[in-house]
């Protein structure tokens, strides 16, 4: 196969509903940079575009509850991606949005190519329409039940939790995000894109064509979607936010978004040639260049079958080589959730780890969710930190400056004859610019940043085995030679790891002083230059490139994440209403008794009960309770607690409950019995009958 001419690179064009987290980053943002980084390294021509995407419902959403224009939202949201994207070291060569002018006209113009060559079906449909609002429900206007999984808070346009692709017609027990309404069906005219004309295409295209290169949880989405048989998907939609339906008899008509954004990398990629005077058109149009979708699983089947379609039935595009999709990260075991604030926001990080995008960067890779979904916890994010990046690519390279400092006045020494073990150590050296790059041409990013730190595991071991500095005082023209050779790694390592660890690569050219005479190596000189560093070489101080993260660090980050909880689950809980009125004589009833816990043990196989013996001062007593979320068996021996001591006997589990602890929650939402030594309750005496 002919090795393309160019490489255009798309990452997920971002909602403008919030800023980025971790879950957007592993997914698509650090592996999309990683590769183009690594491109630009063996001198290809790359054009790395993303942008805003600014025209979602979950947009309009936002503005209604917070009482502003969608237009402030997106200018807000816009500014701090951009921002955050550009700090954190995300290469893009365009960052563009799809609110600006040449995006509205490229994706106008597109649409009205597609209507005039007859592509779409106009048809007349029956949409959920919110009387109450007075507006049609596209989308995440409404939610209901999934009729695939079953999950009840699906939207009308995606299952998050089945990740299937809907309509908002197609929910079971549909509501109004905007009211809370039952909908009512109102007739609505539409244009659709006839997937099922393409179906043939699609087939050939994707399953014969790209079985064997795409990852297998693309391949295997995209082949259930086609054995599924496509149907007409919709490409407008009855909203008052968006880009304008450019044809007659479309008033209140709006492109919808996943028509409208795939379009916003042809309008980035074309406001980029303008501002650089390249022609954009080879980029998107030359058969010669290899185009590349960055994205998350969620978004696989927009990629991959509708907009490869419109791209086909315009007829002058090329269509992607690959779409790379990663699966979800999730966050200290649950999934991330903007709605509950359970994420890791990159501005957050940014502020809180100045100056360690890298460790972020790193960690991401290292535990990448590329063939499943994984989980981000900030101990292994600690660990990767202190016992990786610390622990062995700095400590090599402080190691090699700090000696070369000592012995030599930081001058690179000049190299005596080679022993078998210092050839056998460059020639290994050399390989590691094929391995790195053929793990990341195959998409394998984590496995190409674990080859990267065996680059440095070979520099750590080189340095122990041949020890310079007991060396030193025996042979001074042997530790030459194998200082020579570690500073030789070190340069490798200053070039191999920009593309994972861009900081870190620009700080360690600055203390090997390797681009001082504008001579940097370049991606193909490690394995092919015999000499990195030369023998006289002026090289800078000793600097640390990764400092030890504290215990304390990362407390703060998970207290950070407990409070969100809280919050979230504060914010959500849901007073229930006051029940019947009882008389007086009702009260009377009840026999409350004040009594201790003498023993207590968990229920096997449950994870929220006790079983508990009671002695209430009239009987011991066998009491099943549901607080082993809340408290160990141990701790709760020698409780004095209030108990319904003549509630009818209950077979839980097979154990007979003989009564009912009394509990209540503390303001801080802790669970706390009811018992005469606290707050909770009046100071009854232990064996009163309440009457």
């Amino acid at each position: 196969m002919n090795q393309p001419k160019r490489y255009t690179i798309t990452a997920a064009l971002p909602y403008t509903n919030g800023p980025i987290h971790i879950g957007h980053l592993a997914g698509v943002y650090v592996p999309a940079d990683i590769y183009a980084r690594y491109l630009r390294l063996i001198g290809k021509d790359v054009a790395f575009i993303c942008g805003s995407d600014e025209h979602g419902v979950p947009i309009t959403i936002k503005a209604k509850k917070e009482g502003v224009t969608p237009q402030d939202i997106v200018d807000k949201y816009h500014a701090i991606i951009k921002t955050s994207f550009e700090d954190f070291g995300i290469s893009f060569d365009n960052y563009s949005r799809t609110s600006a002018k040449i995006h509205h006209e490229t994706a106008q113009e597109f649409f009205k190519t597609l209507y005039d060559k007859g592509e779409f079906i106009e048809e007349v449909t029956e949409q959920l329409y919110d009387e109450e609002a007075d507006q049609f429900l596209a989308d995440r206007f409404v939610t209901g039940t999934c009729p695939k999984c079953g999950n009840e808070e699906a939207y009308g346009d995606q299952c998050e939790k089945c990740g299937s692709s809907l309509n908002a017609t197609d929910l079971i027990n549909p509501k109004s995000a905007i009211t809370g309404n039952v909908p009512t069906l109102k007739r609505t005219k539409h244009w659709f894109l006839p997937l099922d004309k393409h179906e043939a295409f699609l087939k050939e295209w994707i399953l014969e064509g790209h079985k064997k290169d795409w990852k297998p949880n693309v391949y295997g989405q995209v082949k259930s979607w086609i054995d599924d048989g496509l149907r007409p998907r919709a490409v407008t939609r009855d909203l008052d936010w968006g880009i304008p339906v450019p044809v007659a008899d479309a008033e209140g008509k709006v492109l919808y978004v996943w028509f409208d954004a795939p379009i916003g990398y042809i309008s980035s990629t074309k406001e980029w040639a303008d501002r650089v005077g390249k022609d954009w058109e080879p980029y998107w149009k030359d058969q010669d260049t290899k185009l590349v979708h960055f994205i998350g699983k969620d978004n696989i089947v927009f990629h991959c079958i509708i907009f490869p379609a419109m791209l086909k039935a315009e007829g002058s595009y090329i269509l992607p080589d690959n779409v790379p999709a990663n699966e979800f990260l999730n966050l200290e075991g649950n999934k991330l959730s903007t709605s509950k604030n359970w994420a890791v926001w990159l501005p957050e990080y940014l502020e809180d780890f100045p100056n360690q995008q890298d460790v972020l960067r790193y960690a991401l890779t290292a535990n990448a969710p590329e063939t499943k979904d994984n989980d981000f916890t900030w101990k292994d994010f600690q660990a990767r930190n202190n016992n990786e990046l610390v622990a062995i690519f700095g400590n090599f390279i402080n190691r090699v400056v700090v000696l070369t400092d000592k012995y030599y006045d930081g001058v690179v020494p000049e190299a005596s004859e080679f022993s078998a073990v210092d050839e056998e150590t460059l020639a290994a050296l050399k390989a590691y610019p094929e391995v790195i790059a053929s793990s990341i041409e195959r998409y394998r990013f984590r496995e190409a940043s674990q080859e990267l730190l065996n680059l440095a595991r070979l520099g750590n071991k080189y340095l122990a085995d041949e020890e310079p500095w007991k060396l030193v005082k025996t042979d001074e023209t042997r530790t030459k030679t194998v200082m020579f050779v570690a500073l030789q790694i070190a340069a490798a390592l200053a070039t191999l790891s920009a593309p994972f660890l861009p900081f870190t690569s620009d700080k360690l050219k600055t203390i090997l002083n390797s681009n001082s005479n504008g001579d940097d190596n370049s991606w193909h000189d490690v394995s092919s230059k015999k000499v990195l560093l030369p023998a006289g070489h002026a090289i800078g101080k000793a600097e640390l490139l990764f400092s030890k993260i504290e215990d304390d660090a990362i407390q703060k980050q998970l207290d950070k994440l407990v409070a969100s909880k809280k919050a979230n689950e504060a914010a959500n809980k849901k007073l229930e209403p006051q029940k019947e009125t009882i008389t007086f004589e009702d009260f009377s009833k009840l026999d409350m008794r004040v009594g201790t816990i003498i023993e207590a043990e968990k229920m096997p196989k449950a994870n929220k009960l006790l079983v508990l013996k009671v002695d209430t001062g009239i009987d011991v007593r066998t009491i099943v309770s549901g607080i082993a979320e809340s408290f160990t068996a141990e701790e709760v021996i020698g409780k004095r607690v209030t108990v319904l001591v003549n509630l009818a006997p209950r077979a839980l589990r097979g154990v007979e409950s003989q009564g009912m602890i009394l509990m209540t929650e503390s303001e801080d939402g802790k669970l706390v019995f009811v018992n005469p030594d606290t707050s909770t309750a009046a100071n009854v005496p232990n064996g009163l009958h309440i009457s």
